[in-house]
């Protein structure tokens, strides 16, 4: 059926409007990036950004930004009209705050929702998540026992009044964090980013000539949300089970899904997963959410739109005390080093619905050590050293291992998968923090064999500048259990931390970098997928020539003899293959 002239035209103004309006929380984004402060969301785009109906359901989010900020922050705006209906609201108002359990899982994330108003009327909300460099406490690191100790929480709470900052909370934040400028500078750019998006929001309502959201919002949730179950009809019914081993904080967990796909959407139920951690490695029922909810929507339905129509059928169960769904006051801080294991997991009951298979295991949980400095701060000072004198600084560095190569083609190389953000540049950690970077290359042969290669890893080496010590707050996943490859293919390298003088370090809790040593850090690889004697042999002999693999790998593993001169001994490759 041919649609009216006029349909048709209404369904491409809806377009061009629906387009316009993922362009405007871009900006919103863009916004952020040019006006924070700090390295882990000006350099790695640790942010989300979004904008909301009158009800609170997410429309459009920036494409700038992660899953675990974006689709936590797609829960959190309804908690804050639950304590600040939209009613009450004014132009200039501004709402904050960094609960773990109402947004996105630790108290390093603050969560900002501004209401936006066209010609006096209150047509809908923005907001943002950023993830601070410091919030006090014991910092980010899974130390604590309690989240009381991980730093100063925030509750729902205004923090501007038609335009006038609250100056109390402010004073607050700065006495209670290691870098107040960079912290309030951050919280400055939340309002601004909202602004802009506000601003942005008025010029389009103003260009299309409506008066609210409404029609739009209505529209684009009910065809984002029909375009997702399409998704999921086409796919076979039934539950599928997956479950992996990670290393945890002091002893192994276990990550068990069972994914049930039906008409009405997807479900997936974590019971049989370990229980919480005594440390704080564990996960709110609302990062769990989202980076599940991620994990479905990049294999069944990466096409539609991100919003509360498409997230709507797909939920979530997670028994309460396991350490995918801890309560309060259950530490948390480093809950990502679980958390970005979830897709892992779901792609594991996926491999077993979609036809040509999934992308194996990857690195997944990033390596991104917060790095102290200062007298008070470190364990270890040179011997005649006057502690005072050593700067004072708080700052993260963002790291990654290997993806899990696909059906089709190798993994990518030290590649934030699933958190998506930008590794922050060396130079411009060293620009602020008195921080060394010995080294950072490829980490050679750390990516899973197959007939497509896992991503490499990567190794480096890191310390204070001069003779200055430094403490990490370490993190750092896949050293025991490494990630698994899929139809045959490696597993990929485990990570492996060290001290470059020999000096054995823990893969987790806080650690010192004595004066003139530094840490060593060999991030895991991705998994391989398929067979390694079915890679292609001009690829084992690419990898040979690029320095990923070593040639006694590429006849071992591969079967694939290269010569003296870098070629392919065809007659000894056959032999072996054959063999």
């Amino acid at each position: 059926m041919v649609a009216r002239p006029n349909a048709a035209l209404a369904q491409i103004h809806t377009q061009i409007m629906w387009d316009r309006l993922i362009a405007v929380v871009e900006e919103q984004a863009q916004t952020m990036l040019r006006t924070a402060f700090s390295t882990s969301v000006r350099e790695a785009g640790d942010l989300s950004a979004g904008v909301f109906d009158r009800h609170g359901r997410m429309l459009a989010q920036a494409v700038t930004g992660t899953p675990g900020h974006v689709n936590s922050m797609a829960n959190a705006v309804k908690y804050f009209l639950d304590v600040f209906p939209l009613a009450g609201m004014k132009p200039g108002d501004h709402y904050i705050t960094n609960d773990p359990w109402l947004t996105s899982g630790h108290l390093h994330d603050i969560t900002v929702v501004t209401p936006s108003f066209y010609r006096g009327e209150a047509v809908g909300l923005f907001a943002n998540t950023i993830h601070v460099v410091d919030i006090g406490g014991l910092g980010m690191g899974p130390d604590g026992r309690q989240v009381f100790e991980e730093g100063l929480s925030i509750p729902i709470m205004p923090l501007a009044r038609q335009g006038r900052m609250n100056d109390d909370l402010l004073r607050l934040v700065r006495a209670n964090v290691r870098e107040p400028l960079q912290v309030e500078g951050d919280i400055y750019a939340c309002a601004a980013c909202n602004d802009e998006g506000s601003r942005r929001l008025a010029e389009m309502m103003d260009e299309f000539e409506i008066n609210n959201l409404d029609r739009l919002g209505d529209t684009i949730l009910d065809a984002s949300r029909a375009a997702t179950l399409s998704r999921i009809r086409a796919l076979p019914k039934g539950t599928y089970r997956n479950s992996m081993t990670m290393d945890g904080y002091d002893k192994p967990l276990t990550l068990s899904a069972a994914l049930t796909i039906a008409d009405d959407g997807i479900h997936i139920d974590f019971a049989g997963t370990s229980p919480a951690s005594a440390y704080g490695i564990n996960v709110v029922m609302n990062y769990c959410l989202a980076y599940t909810a991620f994990g479905v929507k990049c294999l069944v339905a990466p096409e539609v739109p991100n919003n509360a129509g498409s997230l709507g059928p797909i939920t979530v169960s997670a028994p309460e005390g396991c350490v995918l769904n801890v309560k309060r006051p259950w530490p948390v801080a480093a809950r990502h080093t679980v958390g970005q294991m979830l897709p892992d997991v779901v792609f594991g009951c996926l491999h077993q619905v979609i036809g040509g298979g999934v992308p194996a295991e990857g690195a997944s949980s990033l390596w991104n050590p917060q790095i102290f400095g200062g007298g008070s701060l470190v364990d270890e000072i040179e011997d005649g050293t006057d502690a005072t004198t050593l700067p004072e600084f708080s700052t993260v560095i963002f790291h990654c291992g290997g993806a899990g190569a696909r059906p089709e083609k190798d993994g990518l190389s030290a590649t934030a998968f699933p958190s998506g953000v930008r590794t922050i540049p060396v130079e411009a950690t060293e620009s602020i923090a008195p921080v060394i970077f010995h080294r950072r290359e490829f980490r050679e042969s750390s990516g899973g064999a197959g007939k497509f290669r896992g991503g490499l890893g990567q190794v480096i080496e890191l310390g204070g500048a001069g003779a200055t010590p430094i403490a990490l707050l370490c993190n750092f996943e896949r050293v025991q259990n490494p990630a698994r490859g899929r139809d045959g293919g490696h597993a990929g390298a485990p990570g492996r931390v060290t001290l470059r003088s020999g000096r054995p370090i823990r893969p987790k809790g806080r650690q010192t970098v004595p004066p003139r040593d530094a840490i060593r850090l060999q991030l895991p690889g991705g998994g391989g997928f398929g067979e390694p004697r079915t890679r292609d042999p001009l690829k084992v002999r690419e990898d040979v020539l690029d320095g990923l693999i070593t040639a006694e790998e590429a006849r071992r593993v591969y079967g694939v003899a290269i010569d003296t001169r870098g070629e392919i001994d065809l007659a000894e490759t056959e032999r072996i293959r054959r063999a």
